[in-house]
């Protein structure tokens, strides 16, 4: 069984005394590592100076240019024999970054990834589907393992291949699936093209999506389409990958595992704690692993704590949905911004379909920004002046949204190229940026 209610509704002063019991030792195994090690000697870092919770904050902060620069295996706390695989970040925004895990790491990790989907519903008796990348990325094999714990029927059918995903699902019953959000209104034309009715025709009643911040209206839209609930997950390569956080059925925020992290929400640019609430960028320490610990990582995820409990009766900390990453912010016209503010405005419009892209130039010194959306195939036949009136609603939400007006082109479906991982949304051709 993986509810366990001793620990997921255990009270605030038990989880603190549990997370500082499980610190010291995180402090302890994490010094056999080169990084560490010598880390720990400059600072007079050592588990027994660790007193309390907030003697975190004498260790320093850990970055993606930290692991980078201490690659491959300056972080590695065990020795080689016994590291079991290793993952890897995509390396888009540099060098990649790894991370190994040893034979039990891999059981923890798997231990609380089938907690989460137990959380939201599935049982031994469901079909999962999982529709993610395999191989370095752990958003696959992250689930796959969590999904085979709980005692799932697991169908690894990846990414991408759509008809042959949708005859997997027919074929064998499936009842869950895990799905990139972007890749699952895609395959909602493939659907309509194939005149299947998920509704009629399918049995899910699950879905899983992450890897990419999505918002609330790209979420209802799936519900909507695929007669499911789905649940956002939450998760990183620096500290497993997925079954960080993960929605209870309340639907209301992420509740983080703190039987296995400590999360901090910092103000990026003073590096100072803000209060429950008030959003800043998420940093993690890992409590239970043993092959490369990592104390106080820097995430670039921007989210808040909510300060209220949550109905479902869990205990751990609830995060909100991740607006975006600090390095992914836009500055248009001096206004700071993130694509998902655009995602959201365009997902609120029913006309609108499932791809656009985010175009930034710089004409005669100026930035402009132009907005591509893709429009139901119906919007293209007949009178064509209502594309107008659509056009002029887009701008308008968007202009109340951003605070900036961007120009907006309307295309048919397909137009615009597709990605079966994470959606590639924004192209930024300003002379700043070279």
């Amino acid at each position: 069984m993986y509810w366990n209610k001793d620990i997921e509704t255990l009270d605030r002063d038990g989880l603190e005394k549990m997370q500082l019991a499980l610190l010291r030792k995180t402090v302890e195994q994490a010094g056999h590592s080169p990084y560490y090690q010598l880390l720990f000697q400059q600072e007079g870092i050592a588990p027994d100076t660790i007193k309390g919770l907030d003697d975190i904050r004498r260790i320093p902060f850990i970055t993606k240019d930290t692991l980078r620069e201490h690659y491959p295996y300056g972080f590695l706390a065990v020795p080689r024999g016994q590291i079991v695989r290793m993952h890897s970040s995509s390396g888009t925004t540099g060098r990649a970054t790894v991370i190994f895990h040893t034979a039990r790491d891999i059981d923890e990790w798997a231990g609380l990834v089938a907690r989460c989907m137990y959380m939201t519903g599935v049982r031994p008796d469901d079909v999962f589907q999982n529709m993610m990348g395999y191989g370095l990325f752990t958003g696959g094999l992250g689930f796959h393992y969590g999904a085979e714990k709980l005692g799932a029927m697991v169908i690894p059918a990846g990414a991408g291949n759509s008809k042959r995903q949708i005859m997997l699902m027919q074929e064998f019953d499936a009842t869950v699936i895990h799905i990139i959000p972007s890749y699952g209104l895609h395959l909602v034309e493939t659907f309509r093209t194939m005149g299947i009715d998920p509704h009629k025709d399918l049995k899910l009643r699950i879905a899983f999506i992450g890897a990419e911040p999505h918002t609330e209206e790209t979420r209802q839209r799936i519900e909507q389409a695929y007669g499911v609930k789905a649940y956002n997950s939450y998760g990183l390569s620096e500290m497993n990958g997925p079954g960080v956080a993960f929605e209870c059925p309340c639907q209301n925020g992420l509740h983080t595992w703190e039987d296995s992290y400590i999360l901090e929400v910092i103000d990026p640019a003073t590096l100072e704690p803000v209060p429950d609430g008030v959003e800043g960028e998420l940093v993690f320490t890992s409590l239970r692993r043993e092959g490369m610990p990592l104390l106080r990582y820097r995430t670039r995820d921007l989210a808040f704590v909510y300060p209220e409990p949550c109905p479902c009766g869990r205990t751990h900390r609830r995060i909100s949905r991740i607006k975006g990453r600090t390095d992914d912010m836009l500055i248009v016209k001096g206004v700071n911004m993130f694509p998902i503010q655009i995602e959201k405005a365009l997902m609120a419009i029913p006309e609108v379909g499932s791809n656009f892209q985010i175009i930034l130039d710089t004409i005669d010194d100026n930035d402009f920004m132009t907005v591509k959306a893709e429009i139901r195939a119906e919007m293209f036949t007949g009178d064509l002046k209502h594309l107008e009136s659509v056009r002029k609603r887009i701008i308008d939400d968007l202009r109340s949204e951003l605070l900036v007006t961007p120009r907006v082109e309307l295309v048919e479906p397909d137009t615009l190229p597709k990605s079966e991982g994470k959606a590639v949304r924004v192209f930024d051709n300003r002379k700043q940026w070279g």
